[in-house]
């Protein structure tokens, strides 16, 4: 007898395959929702109608009539639904790689040394005037002289590759 009342109880729709899963908002995922639709300037009527899909528990819908609450009448045309925005939308807008190489996306800017030798050996006499004063050079002179140095001879190759390369620009400009 208990089984036919399962049978019975089934047949009318009451068990767990006939029955649509209610979906349970989190308030946290209210709020964002409320947010969103703030933010992306959705009517007040699709704004309410998001809401009352909520609150009923029912799964969000994909597209939403733009400003009335009549049912779409035959003759509408789809492309005069307004849809979620891309955060609720089911699947991302991404660009494929070949447009991006195309619209430069993947291209490196060449490197560009400025001039901050000149600087870096004035910041480190600088340095150890204010260690002299403080009557701690004996302690920073040796390091930073060597420093001072090392950025010199940096800077007198730096200048001969350069005058070599000018050097170079020239004579194949002048034969030509």
């Amino acid at each position: 007898m208990a089984s036919k009342e399962r049978v019975d109880a089934m047949s009318k729709g009451a068990g767990f395959r006939r029955c649509p899963k209610q979906a349970s908002y989190t308030p946290g995922t209210c709020e964002l929702l409320r947010v969103m639709m703030k933010e992306s300037k959705l009517t007040n009527f699709q704004q309410r109608h998001i809401m009352d899909t909520m609150k009923r528990g029912s799964p969000l819908p994909l597209q939403c009539n733009p400003t009335s609450s009549q049912s779409g009448s035959p003759s509408r045309k789809p492309a005069a639904t307004i849809y979620l925005p891309p955060i609720l939308a089911t699947h991302s807008h991404l660009r494929p790689a070949s447009m991006c190489q195309a619209n430069g996306a993947y291209t490196r800017e060449q490197f560009k040394p400025q001039a901050t030798m000149v600087k870096e050996i004035q910041d480190r006499k600088e340095f150890l005037t204010a260690m002299e004063s403080l009557g701690r050079g004996k302690q920073y002179r040796g390091i930073v002289l060597a420093e001072i140095s090392q950025k010199r001879r940096e800077m007198e190759d730096i200048d001969r590759k350069r005058s070599e390369e000018l050097r170079k620009a020239l004579s194949t400009t002048t034969t030509t």
